[in-house]
């Protein structure tokens, strides 16, 4: 319960969270500011929008509850393409025809229930698109592209371990 408490509170004043969830690493991370605009590659904190999907997301468990306007909690996810930029989905991602690594699309969730796929397109903008390598990552690819103004900050690992 102390444990538990200090996170809480180091959450609120540092910026601190917790990540439980395998599409980052598990452990404590940190939202360090962003004091430049965000580039391709770097890993952030985001809060999504209120869409129906998101509300879908909710209800399957794909989010949790959090402090995000939208009552769910931020998700670390690397930026794959900004406003301008091409997204193309095939079975994987193209990003300006670069094939992304280990960004295969699936069909199902690991319950089975049938997941909906972003159309791709240019990013359009003020938005980005979000991706995370591990194979049950739920971003971009389902979802489409976020406002940028939903980036918290920087992802920045503090004490973490990737099983």
């Amino acid at each position: 319960m102390v444990a538990v408490t200090v996170i809480a509170l180091l959450g609120l004043v540092g910026g601190f969270r917790l990540n439980l969830t395998p599409s980052a690493a598990l452990g404590l991370w940190r939202i360090a500011p962003l004091e430049l605009p965000v580039t391709i590659g770097q890993s952030v904190f985001v809060c999504l929008p209120n869409r129906p999907a998101m509300q879908v997301a909710r209800q399957r468990g794909y989010l949790r509850a959090g402090l995000c306007s939208a009552g769910n909690a931020p998700l670390i996810k690397r930026v794959m393409a900004l406003s301008g930029q091409r997204v193309v989905i095939l079975d994987h991602l193209l990003v300006d025809g670069v094939r992304i690594e280990a960004s295969h699309l699936l069909n199902h969730d690991a319950k089975g229930r049938p997941l909906l796929h972003d159309t791709g397109g240019i990013v359009p903008p003020g938005m980005v698109y979000l991706f995370s390598p591990y194979p049950g990552s739920w971003d971009s690819r389902y979802f489409g592209p976020v406002p940028a103004s939903g980036i918290l900050g920087l992802a920045q690992e503090i004490w973490t371990y990737a099983p």
